[in-house]
């Protein structure tokens, strides 16, 4: 393989190493936006209007300061969940919450909805066993018992959660007796984290990011050393600005079969020098062998890569297969991660966030996990303004071409006072498909749901009213959580596959399904985590345009692959494995309060 100008520049520490990180650490670029072509004219028929207030969703999401940002901790923020936790066939929310350095406000938790069928939710966490207070990160969903009900686990500062879904509408901490508690300390930060079955044995493992040993009995206030300053305004400190800021080692937990978790983190080859500040974790078959690779955002270090090699072991190669720097060899601020098939290649496209002043990276796979960097091409560069968080490539009008969604908000809401064009509250941000390579950023034209600004960290995407197309939750930092309904104008097509496991893990978490439609080919992939910190629908949606019909290749965790043909538009199918689609279910289009066809 040969050595391209970003592998160069890493390895012979060119011009990058003094451009890149801001004074807070936090690696941006200080890029001039791409210029904006002239609006295409077509028309975009997905509208989005936050309902959550409507729904039920009122609770905020209680995290740190409101005014200003002390530490790190109180900045990241936290994610969601789409769940359908008690097989009722409507997805349900799981929304994560923080707390504050002088302690939780009352009534501060986690909150489980569960969906009434009709656009509204009810709050049952406490029902649930759910009610926890603590500064949350992350949240996966797997079967991991593979008893069908999803199962949850929850990451935190020092006491990160695995909740068993006890399938009554109950869910109990398992943490110690699963044999997970090593993962907890008082200054140990989990961050990431995601359930994938690396070693094909039809059972769900589980693999943790860590972002930083972080002790606030001896973290430097804002302003303290010159990792503690952006813009010349005294900030809380990025990961480079903490005492022994070191990063911490990822681990991966073997899952035994019998309710416990084994940590394999060396026995798997993923000790040793490749550590890293991070954040969202991604686990998917990228070079389509059939087998499971890991990918992990990460903040001001490189992102990592973790190809399989298909013995229990794996192998770093982030940077040599140009997902671990952007196009000119500089580290970023890696968080969030989306995964899809942009180019209608079959192939699965990486999407990763970033700081204010830097593009977020669209990266094109070859089919065997060799990634261009097509941001300047794509016309995704034409948006550098926010930090970016939250994202998913989602085919959000139906019109067969996957678009992009990002959510955003500042990690200093401090610095606005001094320097307005760093607002606290950002827009989100909609990057939709040409077709021809291309994407056009949306405003107005998809609706106040993308216009609003809020302080947003993770979201996840799914249909929570059953009629066709794809709806966003979103978290919102000391505010209620947005769900944004997707009122779809037009005619497109669509079909979702519920994929149930048999030799592969119940949850079929690590499937890739490759859909032929009109002359179109799309990959898609079943993923535990992805977006920031969050887990999306596990229904895999694929918009369709004009096509009525579309042809199916699952590819199964287990290594099986199934073929189903002439497949009708308009439809969830569940499919098992290996005995194909065993129900058809039509959804109707009727109207919400307050939604307008």
């Amino acid at each position: 393989m040969g050595i391209s100008r970003r592998q160069f520049c890493y390895l012979s520490s060119c011009t990058w190493a003094s451009r890149l990180l801001g004074q807070s650490g936090m690696a941006s670029r200080g890029l001039k936006q791409q210029t904006r072509p002239a609006p295409s004219g077509r028309p975009f028929n997905a509208h989005f209007v936050d309902v959550a207030a409507s729904a039920g969703l009122v609770a905020p999401v209680v995290y740190g300061g409101t005014d200003r940002k002390e530490y790190i901790l109180e900045a990241d923020g936290c994610g969601c969940a789409f769940i359908d936790y008690d097989n009722d066939g409507w997805m349900d929310i799981f929304i994560l919450t923080g707390t504050r350095l002088s302690g939780a406000p009352p009534d501060t938790t986690n909150r489980l909805y569960k969906n009434n069928r009709d656009g509204t939710f009810t709050d049952v966490t406490k029902e649930a066993g759910l009610h926890h207070v603590g500064w949350a990160n992350a949240v996966c969903v797997g079967d991991y018992n593979n008893d069908g009900y999803e199962d949850l686990f929850c990451t935190y500062l020092g006491e990160s959660k695995l909740y068993r879904n006890n399938g009554n509408g109950t869910f109990t901490d398992v943490t110690e007796q699963a044999g997970l508690g090593a993962l907890n300390g008082k200054s140990n930060w989990a961050a990431g984290c995601s359930f994938v079955d690396y070693d094909r044995d039809g059972r769900l493992d589980l693999f943790v990011s860590n972002y930083i040993q972080f002790d606030l009995e001896k973290v430097p206030k804002p302003g303290e050393n010159v990792n503690c300053n952006w813009k010349g305004i005294s900030v809380n400190c990025g990961p480079r600005g903490l005492p022994a800021g070191f990063p911490n080692q990822h681990v991966l937990f073997h899952n035994n079969g019998d309710g416990t978790f084994t940590n394999v983190t060396e026995k798997a080859k993923l000790a040793g020098p490749a550590r890293s500040y991070g954040m969202t974790v991604l686990a998917a078959d990228l070079d389509e062998d059939g087998w499971q690779d890991i990918y992990i955002a990460c903040d001001s270090t490189p992102s990592l890569l973790y190809m399989n090699n298909r013995d229990g072991t794996f192998r770093e190669e982030g940077l040599f297969r140009g997902v671990a720097l952007d196009d000119e060899g500089g580290e970023q601020s890696g968080m969030g991660l989306g995964i899809g098939d942009t180019s209608l290649s079959g192939h699965l496209d990486l999407f990763k966030t970033h700081f204010v002043e830097d593009t977020c990276n669209l990266f094109r796979n070859d089919g065997a996990a060799n990634f261009t960097d097509v941001t300047l091409a794509s016309r995704i560069a034409i948006e550098t303004s926010y930090t970016c968080w939250g994202t998913g490539i989602v085919d959000l009008d139906n019109d067969g071409y996957p678009d992009i969604f990002v959510v955003s908000g500042s990690v200093y809401p401090e610095v606005e006072k001094h320097l307005p064009q760093y607002p606290d509250k950002c827009p989100r941000i909609l990057f939709r498909n040409l077709g021809n390579g291309t994407f056009e950023e949306l405003g107005e034209q998809a609706g106040p749901g993308v216009t609003d600004r809020h302080s947003s960290r993770g979201c996840a995407f799914g249909d929570f009213d059953n009629d066709g197309d794809i709806d966003i939750l979103i978290v919102n930092l000391n505010e209620p959580p947005s769900l944004l309904r997707n009122d779809l104008r037009g005619k497109d097509h669509w079909i979702k596959l519920k994929l149930i496991g048999t030799k592969s893990n119940r949850s079929a978490i690590g499937a890739r399904v490759v859909a032929h439609y009109g002359g179109k080919t799309q990959a898609q992939a079943l993923t535990s985590q992805s977006s920031y910190y969050s887990c999306n629908d596990s229904r895999i949606h694929f918009g369709l345009g004009p096509a009525t019909a579309v042809d199916l290749d699952i590819f199964w965790p287990s290594g099986f692959v199934e073929r189903l043909k002439n497949v009708a538009a308009d439809h969830l199918v569940t499919v098992e494995e290996g005995k194909g689609i065993v129900l058809r279910q039509e959804f109707s289009r009727k109207v919400l309060p307050g939604q307008k066809i």
